[in-house]
């Protein structure tokens, strides 16, 4: 989205070296890993943001010194571990200021700090879980539900583990089916074709 490096001194740069990652463009990974810590888009020139999927493991990302006018909650969510969140100052923290610990305004910049569990908040509408699951945060001000061990399905009704190998045996043997009708159909015709293409047939 932005070439360049991660400028020395900044946020992600400092969160990279006391995490003693690697910066490889404007990214921080952790030495053993290939999931991105740390995001610097920065002075980017960004008017807008859409998708930020490749960064869901992100635990700090700034996005300062962008005319970015409108940005929505969703490109955030999944994004579990992000705790430094450096914002444009006509942004919003995503999720509201009750999805963060802190929030701070400070010369053209807004830093959304330590991500609240949404499951945890009070003066939020609260959500409810069907029987045999459990809330799990999704992001910052999402959630959601999702099954126990040993249940699945819809709203986790079923009990025991998913049927793999009854799932994978049906489509196996669907697939055969299907290959060998579609193959006896198109060799009846491959055969009518070269029959009437033969010189006896004139």
């Amino acid at each position: 989205m932005c070439e360049g490096a991660v400028q020395n001194q900044s946020a992600v740069w400092s969160f990279c070296q006391a995490a003693e990652g690697r910066i490889e463009g404007r990214c921080c990974f952790h030495d053993a890993e290939e999931n991105i810590l740390g995001l610097d888009l920065s002075n980017c020139s960004l008017r807008q943001v859409d998708d930020l999927h490749a960064a869901a493991a992100a635990v700090i990302i700034d996005l300062s010194s962008n005319p970015i006018s409108n940005m929505s909650d969703f490109i955030f969510q999944g994004f579990n571990n992000l705790s430094h969140l450096i914002l444009p100052i006509n942004l919003e923290c995503p999720g509201g200021n009750t999805s963060w610990d802190r929030v701070d305004v400070k010369d053209d910049t807004r830093l959304c700090e330590g991500q609240r569990n949404a499951c945890n908040q009070t003066g939020q509408m609260s959500l409810d879980c069907p029987e045999n699951s459990i809330c799990m945060p999704y992001g910052p001000g999402f959630s959601q539900c999702s099954c126990v061990h040993n249940f699945h399905g819809y709203k986790c009704l079923r009990e025991g583990n998913f049927p793999m190998l009854e799932v994978l045996a049906i489509l196996c043997a669907s697939t055969v089916v299907v290959s060998v009708l579609l193959w006896i159909t198109q060799r009846r015709k491959i055969k009518d074709i070269s029959l009437l293409g033969s010189p006896g047939s004139w």
